[in-house]
């Protein structure tokens, strides 16, 4: 038995003074006032959150591939992108591996083989400090994609599916000056520029609907959460919404986002984006959705770190109560992926916990538990 006492509990509803009772892998007891078992821990007045549920990142990515000329070695890369996330209190984490390839990093198609060969054969030794599911980003236009996604259907650990389409003059990348600005960066010269806006925008033409009807048909019978991503106008709300999606994530407007709650679905924002003040790449600022109160789940993106502390400033950016937003980290991804046996600190659910810090406005993670093990 763990006893930590002298923590603000952060509770579905409430923040209270109290104690949390760990009984092996779950929590026994959730009660006000200080313990006064000579064993207790006492965490001196820090809060006490529930293990952080990452429904998409990317940073096994920039593991595999810390430089641009650096590959570094796949299982290595997996066990340390695992100890990041249990750093920053993220005990779930559903890795998001993409799924085609438009021209943007062709080493990405190694990572997803990798990655999934990688959590199949470390997920069942205890060795990752985190919990790992698999979030599989599918790239609509890529011709591949539907041959590539097919030997990751079927496994065990695919909780999430999101349908993709980075083509120039779509989503994210509606800006083609946006998209140019984006390729010079990589030193190639404006013919290959315009020469490959030209042939992504055939490709799109003639690949991204065929390969959309066909992956929905074969995830029909799947019990898999289905979400879209970077969405911009009502109309691709629409089609989404038709198609029997019902998660939106990163939409790039503020018109895509309330689309998507007066339709009743559940909407992935990113948490980078209100830890920099901004996008990065000249969309909607998600604090911005999150006072307009179309916001269920921060997804860390690229910056497992970033989930703590942009729960944190959500409250004292918008005015929600600390516990509503600790729960765009916590509750509402758990429900959003069906685990219903984390999220929240109350007896019988899983003792999945982080003991963070608050240095002036900066949360700093200190502890970490899963399943009531100290995994940080």
């Amino acid at each position: 038995m763990t006893v930590l006492t002298n923590a603000r509990l952060v509770l579905p509803d409430q923040v209270v003074l109290g104690s949390l009772v760990l009984r092996g892998a779950l929590i026994e007891a959730v009660a006000e006032g200080r313990s006064i078992l000579p064993g207790a821990i006492d965490c001196g007045g820090d809060f006490l959150i529930p293990g952080v549920i990452d429904v998409h990142t990317d940073n096994l990515e920039r593991q595999v591939q810390p430089r641009n000329t650096a590959r570094w070695p796949s299982r290595s890369a997996l066990v340390a992108h695992d100890a990041q996330c249990a750093a920053a209190g993220v005990t779930t984490v559903l890795d998001a591996l993409c799924v085609g390839d438009l021209g943007f990093d062709g080493g990405r198609l190694q990572t997803y083989r990798d990655g999934v060969a990688d959590l199949d054969a470390l997920a069942g030794t205890g060795l990752l400090k985190s919990e790992h599911f698999l979030h599989l980003r599918c790239e609509l236009p890529a011709p591949d994609m539907l041959a590539l996604v097919e030997p990751a259907i079927d496994n065990a650990r695919l909780r999430m599916v999101s349908l993709m389409d980075h083509s120039p003059g779509v989503g994210q990348y509606a800006s083609l000056e946006r998209y140019r600005a984006l390729r010079r960066t990589e030193g190639v010269t404006e013919d290959f520029i315009e020469r490959r806006i030209e042939e992504l925008q055939a490709q799109r033409e003639k690949w991204r609907t065929p390969n959309r009807r066909a992956l929905l048909a074969r995830l029909a019978d799947h019990d898999v959460h289905l979400a879209s991503h970077d969405d911009r106008t009502e109309e691709e709300i629409e089609e989404n919404f038709r198609d029997g999606i019902r998660i939106s994530e990163f939409p790039v407007h503020m018109d895509a986002a309330r689309a998507a709650r007066a339709r009743g679905m559940e909407i992935i924002a990113g948490a980078p984006n209100i830890v920099r003040g901004g996008s990065h790449s000249g969309n909607v600022a998600v604090v911005d959705l999150v006072r307009a109160g179309v916001v269920d789940a921060l997804a860390s993106d690229y910056v497992p770190a970033s989930l703590v502390e942009a729960a944190f400033l959500a409250g004292s950016m918008t005015g929600i109560a600390l516990a509503d937003a600790v729960a765009l980290v916590t509750e509402r991804p758990a429900r959003m992926c069906g685990l219903l046996d984390r999220g929240r600190l109350a007896p019988g659910l899983r003792a999945d916990l982080v003991r963070v810090h608050l240095h002036e406005d900066l949360p700093v993670v200190r502890q970490v538990w899963r399943a009531g093990e100290r995994v940080a």
